[in-house]
């Protein structure tokens, strides 16, 4: 029977379970459109990346487009000195006249100079790279050899020819994990896999130390030596719900992945943590004692924006792999109208748990079509369309209200503490608005 599930209510007191008779994720029709798209960049990612990896730096092989997209992107970090650069492809490479390694060996060499505590060094490939295949994989095998001992090297995919700007972290992390050490502890250890603000890991750590869940640690991490171990008793827990082929990778590798949704809002970080505290035998009376407080908090801060978003109808285009958790969080929290949710494409391994919650009516799109996706928005017109950049500005001048979806990539949105962060983000538009006609 496919009954749409019960809204959360945010200023419920109590701390119980979802109990939901809801859509299985084969229950829900999904339209799928291939056709013109519009995607970000996944080199984008290199930004919010370096923030996080204290000790890593980032050598984009490209063109000068790929250049002024990451220090545009960047434009925030003008008074530091950033680790990241562009090793520009010149015609005479692009032609095969020059030896691409011998500007990549220059750089590198330059860089370590000037930053002799970078112990991570990453190689990222870009649309100009891929285009005349320059293998990044063999030059990281070759530095690693040059600089044995000093400085690992990794290679990945930042190229804007991927799905989604996203997929740069899932390369980049998946990366990481083929050369994580093992472990042979017989101790339950868990990975929280995903970038997330230092302000989020922080608080998640005091939470896990509060419950007893010991032995935790985030992927990525801030440097070199908190890098986590990865074996037969090692749990996964996703942050972030783009991360397809970094957890395939952790799988392969032994560890056991935690269905759970995200933690965005009062309801996803508190079934996220009690995902965790099932699996560590977390008695229910200490859970509840440990969360009472922080779930108020967030319960608390929602309710300061549900007249504002209430009733209010919210369209997704497919851009970032964040819309199925961002849609359940405003259709089950903040009591929003679910247009239509799109989604580059769908990772049922990672997104089951988020797809039981969404209601039974809700219009799911995988993939693009980009003129007919914007003449649904036309015919809709919902209150808000979250979309990327180069899609906003020209609905904005149709009168339609948006929310840039990369702005959610660079906010801290995670956990209790973010709750009403997160749903003010949505909310912000739409108060603009009113106190622009008034």
């Amino acid at each position: 029977m496919n009954t749409a599930a019960t809204a959360f209510n945010p200023a419920c007191p109590d701390n119980t379970s979802i109990k939901v008779d809801s859509p299985t994720l084969t229950e829900i029709p999904v339209r799928q459109e291939r056709g013109e798209r519009a995607v970000f960049c996944g080199l984008t990612s290199i930004i919010w990346l370096h923030r996080k990896i204290q000790d890593a730096f980032f050598l984009v092989v490209g063109s000068r487009t790929c250049a002024h997209l990451i220090q545009s992107a960047a434009g925030v970090m003008i008074f530091a000195e950033p680790r990241f650069a562009t090793a520009v492809l010149e015609d005479k490479d692009l032609a095969g006249i020059a030896d691409c390694n011998d500007e990549i060996d220059r750089v590198v060499e330059r860089v370590l100079q000037r930053r002799p505590n970078i112990k991570t060094f990453f190689l990222v490939s870009s649309c100009p790279s891929e285009v005349i295949k320059l293998d990044l994989g063999n030059s990281a095998q070759r530095l690693n050899k040059i600089y044995q001992g000093r400085v690992r090297f990794a290679d990945y995919s930042g190229s804007g020819i991927e799905t989604t700007f996203t997929q740069g972290e899932d390369n980049c992390l998946k990366s990481l994990v083929e050369e994580l050490p093992n472990t042979e502890s017989k101790e339950k250890n868990l990975i929280i896999a995903g970038t997330i603000a230092d302000v989020v890991e922080d608080q998640f750590k005091r939470i896990f130390e509060q419950l007893g869940v010991e032995n935790v640690s985030f992927l990525p991490a801030r440097n070199e030596e908190q890098m986590p171990k990865v074996g037969d008793n090692t749990y996964v827990l996703l942050a972030q719900p783009y991360l397809g082929e970094t957890t395939r990778s952790l799988l392969k590798r032994g560890a056991k992945l935690i269905q759970a949704p995200f933690p965005f809002g009062a309801e996803g970080t508190l079934e996220w943590l009690r995902s965790v505290a099932k699996v560590w035998d977390i008695p229910e009376d200490k859970f509840e004692s440990v969360i009472s407080i922080p779930l108020a908090r967030a319960r608390r801060a929602l309710t300061h924006y549900q007249d504002k978003l209430a009733g209010k109808s919210i369209t997704f285009l497919p851009d970032s792999q964040l819309e199925i958790p961002l849609a359940r969080f405003l259709s089950r929290e903040c009591e929003m109208k679910l247009k239509e949710v799109g989604v580059p494409f769908f990772d049922r391994q990672i997104i089951e748990a988020e797809m039981n919650l969404l209601p039974a009516d809700v219009t799911l799109t995988e993939g693009q079509s980009l003129d007919d996706q914007l003449d649904r928005v036309r015919e809709d017109k919902p209150d808000l369309t979250v979309c990327g950049l180069g899609i906003a500005n020209p609905l904005e001048a149709e009168d339609l209200r948006t929310k840039w979806s990369i702005e959610l990539m660079f906010t801290p949105i995670q956990g209790f503490d973010q709750a009403g962060d997160l749903a003010e983000l949505f909310a912000r538009p739409l108060i603009r608005e009113s106190r622009l006609e008034c």
